[in-house]
């Protein structure tokens, strides 16, 4: 009983450790230009000094680890493909996944609150706002002075934006904004929300609302079993005067949300692959460590099945998710195409963690390990930014021309 404690000991302590590498099994990184290499290790870096050694406590305690902010901002996490001049990195679409990639390897949570502040408030601010409102908002966001949020989900319309009934009513030089959001990461740290709203010939404005002004409050949800080291919270207008120098001039219409979560989507099927790889990597290692029947497990056929399986799912994810990064830096990814990679890389992240807990065993399910985390984040993570089943008919309207929707 002493040398089977010992090596349950053996394997637990060298668990709390971040011991992950990199997977690669068709040789991408060949693909990839050195900045995309250089951006991928300085994040890898921090996420192992900085997030992994705190991420189950947080996670434990259902806290967000706010100081993180500043981290993320100094590493260039907040809007890593808009222009320096506007705070953002200067970087390409292609190395914004890989941020992300790496970010969610470390937890969903991190990611999401660097993927909301980069491609959800800075990206309209910087695609649909005046030059005055990128001044003002966007270094002070790049460099995480200020927090922002995301306000498009109401608590009765979560896939059916347009059924939105926030609102705006004229009121001179300003408008008078009411009504809910739901669902909001960041919002209860938010110094600004960039709120989606209709005004009062139906059509969807986007409006920055700044912490502070009267009526507008940002209660916490709490109880999540997902994404437990995100903060996550609602978005309350009680008659909320938003001075109308605060409205982004660029666009009124639905369109406009909904560019902005193809951006964040677009991050997520990278992100997601983050997570699959930090879970294969555990399991990979487990497998090779723990001993049952004179053997490590990793030696058995169902246990190399599982393996085999998982890195295959892995690289076809990796594959997908280059290919549309090629895409994007042309110009040229669709809001299907964007759909089609969350959805499968989610979907492929979720398998991924669970048979990883398979081959953990009873210590899969223990914060000795990162499984259970990310599997209940992604639980989160195959939810918003488009559930699962809606990504899967924007795809097929896009293959048929026909719109289930309607």
């Amino acid at each position: 009983m002493d040398v089977i404690n010992e090596k349950v000991n053996t394997i637990t302590s060298k668990a709390k450790e971040d011991r992950f590498q990199g997977h690669d099994y068709y040789q991408i990184d060949e693909l990839l230009q050195d900045e995309h290499l250089l951006a991928r290790e300085a994040v890898r870096e921090w996420v192992k000094s900085e997030v992994s050694p705190i991420i189950e406590q947080y996670a434990e305690k259902s806290k967000c680890p706010t100081h993180l902010f500043k981290g993320l901002a100094e590493i260039g996490a907040f809007g890593p493909s808009l222009p320096v001049e506007y705070g953002g990195g200067g970087m390409d679409e292609m190395a914004y996944g890989i941020i992300m990639q790496e970010l969610e390897r470390g937890d969903s949570g991190i990611r999401s609150m660097a993927s909301v502040q980069g491609s959800l408030v800075m990206y309209p601010i910087y695609k649909y706002g005046s030059e005055e409102q990128r001044r003002k908002y966007l270094p002070k966001l790049g460099s995480g002075e200020f927090i922002g949020c995301f306000g498009l989900t109401e608590p009765d319309h979560g896939s059916n934006p347009s059924g939105m009934t926030t609102n705006l009513k004229d009121d001179g030089d300003a408008y008078i904004l009411n009504g809910a959001k739901m669902w909001i990461t960041n919002s209860p740290v938010a110094d600004v929300a960039v709120v989606w709203a209709k005004d009062e010939e139906g059509k969807v404005r986007g409006v920055i609302v700044e912490r502070g002004m009267k009526g507008f409050s940002t209660p916490e949800i709490h109880g999540k079993w997902s994404l437990r080291a995100s903060v996550t919270g609602e978005l309350v207008f009680e008659d909320v005067r938003v001075p109308k120098y605060n409205v982004l001039p660029n666009i009124a219409s639905l369109r406009g949300p909904l560019s902005c979560l193809s951006k964040a989507r677009y991050g997520i099927s990278w992100g997601a692959i983050g997570a699959a790889m930090d879970c294969y990597d555990s399991a990979l290692r487990y497998s090779k460590e723990r001993i049952q029947f004179d053997r490590p497990i990793g030696q058995f056929q169902l246990t190399q099945k599982k393996l085999a399986e998982m890195i295959t799912e892995i690289t076809k994810a990796q594959l997908l998710a280059w290919r549309l990064g090629t895409l994007a830096n042309k110009g040229k990814a669709t809001p299907a195409q964007i759909s089609m990679a969350k959805r499968n890389n989610v979907e492929m992240a979720l398998k991924v963690a669970r048979e990883a807990r398979q081959i953990h065993g009873g210590m899969g399910i223990t914060s000795e390990y990162p499984i259970m985390r990310h599997m209940m984040n992604l639980e989160s993570v195959v939810t918003y930014e488009g559930t699962h089943d809606v990504h899967l008919l924007i795809t097929g309207m896009d293959i048929t021309g026909l719109n289930a929707f309607a």
